[in-house]
């Protein structure tokens, strides 16, 4: 009988931890979709992330770039794989811009998936050519006051986070500046130059070469305090620009469905890897001020990104694409 009870105690331990390995996650390799190419500054930011999830988690989280108007193919990408916290996906605010651009979106970002934790916020830069009379903000508003619709502002794609951020600026601001949308940051750049636009907004990474070599003045950041990566530069709020608050942020989500366990790991590691000062400065060249959250916090950030930015569409006239 003694043996017995050995025996039968033996294969429930023998069970208990075969179902404790079973349950360590990750036991494989995760992938994660990115809805941007290669070498674009956030999949260079989510390597840095995932190399040091693969490093503190023992495993591997591999990159697979599904580049795609409003994210959609990384995000069919992600849905038709089995939430079980081995695929991930990470958006931006991009895609809380795409439920009012897009015509058609085929997935709801804030039913499909789990937020888990933001990476990263980052603000936009405005500026000038370095040889332009404008040398502050406040120079550009008066301006712009005195001769409404005179002063042009370059951006990206009509539709796109920076063209939206200086459609916030002339309703914050309550002036009128033509906004004229390029199809790249290097060609609104040409136009700065060459004084065809007197104002060009961006992101730090675009922008970083022209204002290391001294070709453009930077005159304003766009988040609601001081960018870590530019101190000394006022905000558009100080500079007489409003009330104002044009953040991009990034982040890690989850299929619906997923294991709350496997989130949960995640959001405590993300915590740890975030507070590294190599992680931290490493984002910070990318402009980049690395931040964790958690999926509260990151869902009430991509609802409110997806109400104010609708709005700003609306305002501006800019069609469903």
């Amino acid at each position: 009988m003694n043996s017995l009870k050995l025996a039968l105690a033996s294969l429930a331990l023998v069970a208990i931890t075969s179902t404790a390995l079973a349950e360590v996650y990750p036991s494989r390799p995760v992938r994660i979709f990115l809805p941007y190419g290669p070498g674009d500054v956030s999949d260079i930011a989510t390597r840095v992330i995932a190399d040091k999830l693969g490093e503190k988690l023992d495993q591997r989280f591999v990159i697979e770039n599904r580049p795609g108007a409003g994210g959609i193919a990384a995000a069919q990408s992600a849905l038709s794989a089995t939430p079980d916290g081995y695929t991930l996906i990470v958006f931006t605010n991009g895609v809380a811009i795409s439920v009012s651009l897009l015509k058609s979106l085929p997935f709801d970002p804030g039913k499909d998936f789990i937020p888990v934790s933001t990476f990263g916020y980052f603000g936009f830069t405005i500026v000038t050519n370095a040889s332009s009379q404008y040398q502050t903000l406040g120079d550009v508003l008066k301006a712009a006051r005195e001769a409404p619709g005179k002063l042009n502002i370059g951006t990206l794609r009509a539709g796109s986070t920076v063209n939206l951020v200086a459609e916030l600026l002339k309703s914050t601001a309550k002036v009128n500046l033509t906004v004229i949308p390029y199809r790249t940051t290097s060609e609104a750049l040409i136009a700065l130059l060459r004084n065809d636009v007197e104002v060009a907004v961006g992101s730090y990474a675009a922008l970083r070469s022209g204002i290391d070599d001294k070709k453009l003045r930077v005159i304003a950041t766009t988040g609601p305090t001081r960018s870590q990566v530019l101190p000394s530069v006022p905000t558009v709020q100080e500079g007489g620009g409003g009330k104002f608050d044009a953040l991009s942020w990034a982040g890690l989500f989850a299929p619906k469905g997923t294991p709350a366990d496997a989130i949960a790991t995640l959001q405590r590691s993300l915590v740890e890897i975030l507070a590294m000062p190599d992680v931290k400065q490493r984002l910070l060249k990318l402009g980049i001020e690395a931040k964790a959250s958690n999926s509260d916090e990151l869902g009430a950030r991509q609802d409110a990104d997806t109400k104010k930015w609708g709005e700003v569409i609306e305002r501006a006239g800019i069609p469903k694409q």
